[in-house]
């Protein structure tokens, strides 16, 4: 019998509903799992093999199940769960335990999934490697010398190494999308608004979404509509109804049009990654779409951009975490001043500090207007790109990220080279669309390649529909690493 942790959830879900297996057979198959093989992977932050069992005991006792009753799930760590720790894998967060749940949190539980613990993450959600955690690095599952992408790439290792069955991360320059397509899973971003961020500790304001990465399709559009949805305690968070994904997504995708930036086919791109892409659109074009060029002509700035946005609102949700209210306080201080310094000194890594005083420069007075304010309109300049291509198209596609995973420490000393990771997928943030990642195929040395689909706001069911369309008729999603 295949082994429970290397099934999807909606594979468990009729399981469970036939009687044939418990919560508790899930949760031991994960367990096992975990012991095997977490010591290589390093995917996890926190993790309580009682607490979970317990949760899965009390479940048992449930009068009502929801939709997904006994469905086990790990959480990035930067998404509050109350009385549990949640350090955005940051010593200034050590010791922390929120005194309430992010709202994604409630909508789990109310479904009755089981919450298994919290997966690793670049220190809060600065990096696009896995490597700038105080916890140490992660390790992509196909290989254990290389990276599985970032910030979430402890949600896409999980779920790649069969230690989650799916998991949450963030998104605010592609921390879904990249891990996901480079650990050879599923990863989607939603609409800005689409899911509450309540809860969910800022990076980046104005970019940040919560969203799944799951083993296939199906189980992105399950958990994607478990989390969706209008909420009060998020002034960002949008009142638009949540569509029914599970029946959108297998419509035919006959006659959809699809765009193909020439912007996103850049010199220096991995060749293998290039020709992944090229067949997959081809792909489509037997299912039925139309796929035909088209532009995107301020793509080049979205880096730029972006790493002036995203340090800016960076540096202000940081000055937070200061040593007054929780987490780390330094020993041995003399003043308040004193206290503020070596605290953040001792607290936040290399990367941390380098994001917060480029964001703080940026805000500073007689360079807001030189770089901030001109990022802003930028910013303006691509969402309308979007929005014209739009007009025409009913999605874009792209490859995830210009190359496969790099190996550990190939790029962390070199900050420039590493932001370059994001380069496909930070343009969904700052335009605020919807942007899933699919596998699409493997490079010689048996690394994954993913296909980016971004489409109009609030229709993440046609890029769901587009994804499992082309999914059900591939085989790269099957495909499992060999973990040693």
């Amino acid at each position: 019998m295949m082994e429970l942790n290397t099934l999807t959830a909606h594979n468990l879900t009729e399981l469970l509903k036939k009687g044939d297996i418990s919560p508790l057979d899930i949760c031991n198959s994960i367990i096992n799992r975990i012991e095997k093989t977490e010591k290589s992977l390093a995917a996890l932050a926190h993790f309580d093999k009682e607490k979970a069992l317990e949760r899965c005991g009390n479940l048992s006792k449930t009068a009502e199940k929801g939709e997904l009753w006994g469905i086990p799930i790990f959480i990035k760590d930067n998404i509050c769960v109350k009385d549990e720790l949640t350090t955005c894998s940051s010593k200034i967060l050590k010791g922390f335990k929120p005194p309430y749940n992010a709202t994604v949190i409630d909508k789990l539980t109310g479904l009755d999934a089981i919450l298994m613990g919290k997966t690793n993450m670049d220190e809060f959600a600065f990096g696009s490697s896995t490597e700038t955690s105080c916890y140490g690095p992660t390790r992509n599952p196909w290989d254990l010398e290389r990276i599985p992408g970032g910030s979430s790439g402890g949600s896409a290792a999980a779920v790649a190494g069969d230690e989650a069955i799916f998991a949450l991360g963030s998104d605010t320059g592609g921390s879904i999308r990249q891990p996901a397509g480079v650990c050879g899973v599923v990863g989607l971003k939603p609409t800005y608004g689409r899911v509450s961020r309540y809860g969910l500790i800022a990076f980046a304001s104005s970019l940040d979404q919560i969203g799944p990465i799951t083993k296939d399709v199906e189980d992105a559009a399950i958990l994607l509509k478990a989390i969706s949805g209008h909420d009060e305690m998020d002034s960002t968070s949008a009142d638009i109804p949540v569509s029914d994904y599970l029946a959108g997504m297998k419509k035919s995708i006959k006659g959809l049009k699809i765009g193909v930036p020439k912007e996103y086919f850049i010199e220096g791109m991995d060749k293998e990654v290039k020709n992944s892409i090229k067949a997959a659109i081809e792909k489509l074009e037997k299912l039925g779409a139309v796929c035909e060029d088209t532009s995107l002509p301020h793509t080049e700035y979205a880096v730029s951009v972006y790493y002036l946005v995203a340090t800016a609102e960076a540096s202000s949700n940081l000055a937070r975490f200061d040593g007054v209210q929780y987490g780390l306080r330094a020993d041995n201080i003399k003043s308040m001043m004193d206290m503020y310094k070596k605290t953040r000194k001792e607290g936040f890594g290399d990367e941390a500090k380098r994001r917060i005083i480029l964001g703080t420069f940026a805000l500073s007075s007689g360079y807001y207007d030189a770089y901030y304010s001109k990022a802003l309109k930028v910013r303006t300049l691509i969402k309308t790109d979007f929005d014209k291509a739009f007009q025409k198209f009913d999605a874009i596609v792209t490859p995830t990220s210009p190359t496969a995973a790099f190996k550990i420490g190939e790029k962390i000393s070199d900050p420039l080279t590493m932001y370059l990771s994001d380069i496909f997928t930070i343009s969904a943030n700052l335009a605020g669309i919807p942007g899933i990642s699919i596998p699409c195929g493997f490079t010689k040395n048996n690394l994954p390649i993913g296909l980016q689909i971004l489409g109009k706001p609030f229709d993440e069911e046609t890029i769901l529909r587009i994804a499992y369309n082309y999914e059900q008729n591939t085989d790269w999603h099957k495909r499992k690493p060999d973990i040693k």
